[in-house]
């Protein structure tokens, strides 16, 4: 058909602009590293981006790295090598995963049908943030690089006495994006409650009282002096558009306005023209912001419950007997 209505030079321009195509498309690839104490699985596209992960470590986010002016440019304010992990991790549990419950817990205690519990652990940020997760599978091709971890948690901790699996998947996509997949699946004969977040401190390279900060929401929740709620939800949208970080000082819990399109936040560098926007789904109704006393980075965080969930409620989600469940994120730089 084409010969018809065009002459053969048309269309021998036609498929070398086809084949001119194909040879733009992005590639990605993974790989494994060793470096500063850590064993790093590396998914990278031919653009320059690049992820880094760090399975044995709570499946810690490494690196989230663009190619500015040339260079790279990590977003992740991350650990300098194993040492400054280990001296550090349970002071900020950067980059890690938080489950089965995120942020603080009162007095590590709570009540579960009908029976109270005590975590031994931490009564902050779960039980796997500093655990070993397993590499299960991995795959790149022309559409992406993904990677997915596992940990097999089985009643570790006498406050936690069930049986769950947590799987992660990093997935690098075009256009600077990283998408963040977690799937919980109860093995236990009972049901269970369960949390579910990140704790991921961004960082342009500066102080972030040179950045802007803008986020959708409805309600700030209420904390008293331990930075538990209150059981008050209060009126909020201080950040309904950008506003500069200078001095402010964030560790609040706020509910996302889950009726607003587009990024759910946006933290933008004015000066070097780059935005971090987050895009997490309705699985992560909360969003935590903390500005940490150094100010060298800030911590914005995808939860699906409220400080303290298993006892306030407030986002708690209950898995039935071998009832999964699924939250996703995907953070974009922007240049």
């Amino acid at each position: 058909m084409l010969s018809v209505f065009y002459p053969r030079c048309y269309l021998k321009y036609f498929i070398n602009l086809v084949i001119r195509k194909k040879t733009i498309t992005v590639a990605f690839s993974i790989s494994q590293v060793s470096q500063d104490g850590f064993d790093i699985i590396v998914l990278k596209d031919n653009n320059g981006t690049e992820v880094q992960v760090v399975p044995a470590h709570g499946a810690l986010l490494h690196a989230f790295k663009v190619q500015y002016n040339g260079s790279p440019l990590n977003v992740i304010d991350s650990y300098k090598d194993r040492a400054d992990l280990q001296a550090d991790l349970t002071r900020s549990f950067k980059n890690i995963k938080l489950s089965p419950f995120a942020c603080r817990m009162t007095d590590r205690r709570y009540n579960w049908n009908g029976q109270t519990y005590t975590i031994a652990k931490s009564d902050i940020h779960g039980l796997l943030y500093d655990v070993p997760f397993e590499l299960v599978q991995q795959a790149a091709n022309d559409a992406s690089a993904a990677i997915n971890l596992q940990y097999t948690y089985r009643a570790e901790d006498a406050g936690y006495p069930f049986n769950y699996d947590c799987l992660v998947e990093y997935r690098l996509l075009p256009d600077n994006q990283l998408a963040v997949t977690t799937t919980l699946e109860n093995h236990s004969h009972v049901a269970i409650p369960v949390m579910d977040g990140w704790h991921p401190y961004f960082s342009t390279g500066g102080s972030i009282d040179a950045l802007e900060l803008q986020f959708a929401a409805t309600h700030l929740v209420e904390f008293n002096e331990k930075l538990l709620p209150t059981g008050q939800l209060l009126p909020y949208n201080t950040f309904a558009a950008k506003r500069n970080l200078t001095g402010v000082e964030l560790d609040n819990s706020f509910l996302r306005d889950l009726s607003i399109s587009g990024p759910a936040a946006i933290l933008h560098d004015p000066a070097k023209k780059l935005s971090i926007e987050f895009y997490p789904d309705a699985s992560y109704p909360v969003l935590q912001v903390y500005t940490p006393p150094h100010r060298r980075s800030i911590a914005v965080e995808n939860l699906s419950g409220a400080p303290d969930a298993f006892n306030n409620k407030i986002g708690l989600v209950q898995l039935a007997p071998g009832e999964s469940k699924t939250f996703s994120t995907t953070y974009k730089i922007r240049l």
